[in-house]
């Protein structure tokens, strides 16, 4: 995403100043100045930015004075003060599983809603929510047949109609039908409108009115830059606007104003848009966020998104097996399913310290997908004694799986080459005591890396920035939030 360049720019000002002989005065307002002329810009209001460089220059000048440790303090301060630029005391709404949900999505013409709400819709179902889509923007020409084929893309349930023009009754009609049919998630997509079109925001408030809405999200482009702010007030005093979604943070620079300047208006923002496909879309943390941005990493962030992918009983089982050295066929197929669950790998990889935000390209992040979903589809095709290993995969045995999948034996024969490498991973691990060699990551980092590139497999440790990078990642992990979560996850008692 574009935001990556201001994240470069104050990780730079931040290792410039991790090389500074000595830390005094003037170095840490080279530093701060630096960090200032980034965010601005970046389309960050100019009143903000002050506030952030006065709020960090007090912190150092108080801790000046006690002997602290100044870059340790800088870096602190610069991930709490960015951090608070972009929070909101207001929490947002958490919807109720076994219940009906209605969500309705209003925002400017252009900010990308429609499908913003099939990436809502889709983020639910994919946690196992009843989801639904409801088209009530009868403004638009196209604006039923664009949610039409959004939703029958992701398998979501919709309604609305071509005869229908006042969106109120669609609404109603839609809520109604959904909710007898026991949907958790109905999200209500409404027409685009401005803030000087008063007609519109009229209808606005009678679709609201008719489906009483638990949650009213705002959906804002982040092009508009610092402009977010009116437009997200003016919505505000028309319906309740309970949260924000921003879209687009993925091609433009003023992402860092429109953030800045939709948390001044107190509305919490929930979720952010970082592509044109539906899994371009996740939850938005202000602190995870900036950790992420600065490649700071956030390990507790990693922990609940494996807990979501892998639930822990599955996890103990798998650090079991791993343990005694044995990993079948079945268990890559678990591992496969588990990453599709995850979503973005490389927002993913974000999340560790040193890798920072562009992890993966696009391009490259797309092919390991699609590879994963072939395998999947050739995993899915064996029967359970192959899978488990007990009936070994021959020539006819592979011809069937080909055929029953629709792909060709070379590419069995290439997933089953990936299949041993990892076995061959397993079966170095039986040496690599987990819990033991995490506990002393931080006492002996050097023979922690020396037994994880004995490990590793070496194309994955390339893609992390090698070794060196690998270490000060590791060193970062055993100092970071949510590290006892990780250790008792990898087993540690």
């Amino acid at each position: 995403m574009v935001l990556a360049e201001l994240g470069n720019k104050i990780t730079g000002a931040l290792r410039k100043l991790q090389k500074a002989d000595v830390v005094n005065e003037d170095v840490m307002k080279e530093c701060l100045n630096t960090i200032s002329t980034a965010l601005l810009q970046s389309d960050v209001n100019v009143y903000q930015v002050k506030k952030l460089k006065d709020a960090i220059t007090l912190q150092f000048k108080v801790q000046e004075q006690q002997g602290a440790d100044l870059r340790s303090l800088i870096k602190t301060a610069v991930v709490t003060e960015l951090s608070k630029m972009l929070e909101c005391e207001r929490k947002p709404f958490v919807p109720k599983k076994g219940k009906a949900n209605v969500v309705m999505f209003v925002g400017l013409q252009g900010s990308g809603k429609t499908t913003t709400c099939t990436k809502y819709a889709y983020y639910w179902a994919r946690k196992g929510w009843r989801t639904c889509l409801v088209c009530a923007d009868t403004f638009r020409a196209g604006a039923f047949d664009q949610l039409k084929q959004n939703a029958t893309k992701v398998r979501i349930p919709f309604y609305g109609s071509y005869s229908e023009t006042d969106p109120v009754v669609i609404a109603e009609e839609g809520v109604s039908k959904f909710k007898k049919e026991n949907f958790e998630m109905i999200i209500v997509d409404t027409s685009g409108r401005h803030k000087q079109e008063s007609e519109l925001f009229d209808e606005m408030k009678q679709v609201a009115a008719a489906v009483r809405p638990d949650e009213v999200i705002f959906v804002m482009d982040s092009s508009i830059g610092q402009a977010c702010k009116d437009q997200a007030m003016a919505f505000r005093k028309a319906v309740d606007v309970g949260s924000v979604i921003i879209t687009k943070l993925d091609g433009h620079a003023k992402g860092g104003g429109a953030l800045s300047a939709v948390a001044a208006t107190e509305s919490p923002i929930t979720f952010i848009g970082t592509g044109e496909h539906f899994d371009d879309f996740e939850e938005f943390d202000a602190k995870s966020f900036i950790k992420r941005l600065l490649g700071v990493g956030d390990i507790g962030k990693i922990v609940d998104i494996v807990k979501d992918a892998m639930p822990m009983e599955d996890q103990s089982k798998l650090l079991e097996k791993l343990k005694a050295g044995e990993f079948t066929l079945r268990d890559m197929q678990g591992q496969y399913k588990s990453i599709l669950k995850i979503g973005s790998f490389s927002q993913f990889l974000s999340l560790l310290p040193g890798v920072g935000s562009n992890a993966l390209g696009k391009t490259s992040e797309k092919e390991s997908i699609a590879k994963v979903k072939r395998s999947l589809c050739i995993l899915d095709s064996m029967t359970s004694e192959e899978l488990d290993g007990i009936k070994p995969l021959n020539p006819s045995r592979i011809i069937r799986i080909a055929k029953g999948s629709g792909t060709h034996p070379m590419e069995i024969h290439i997933m089953l080459e990936e299949y041993k490498r990892l076995k061959t991973m397993v079966d170095k691990m039986k040496k690599f005591k987990i819990g033991d060699d995490m506990q002393n990551l931080t006492r002996n980092p050097k023979e922690m890396m020396r037994k994880m590139q004995g490990v590793m497999d070496p194309r994955l440790l390339q893609q992390m920035g090698g070794m060196d990078n690998l270490m000060s990642m590791m060193k970062g992990i055993g100092n970071m939030e949510g590290m006892g979560d990780m250790m008792k996850m990898m087993g540690k008692r």
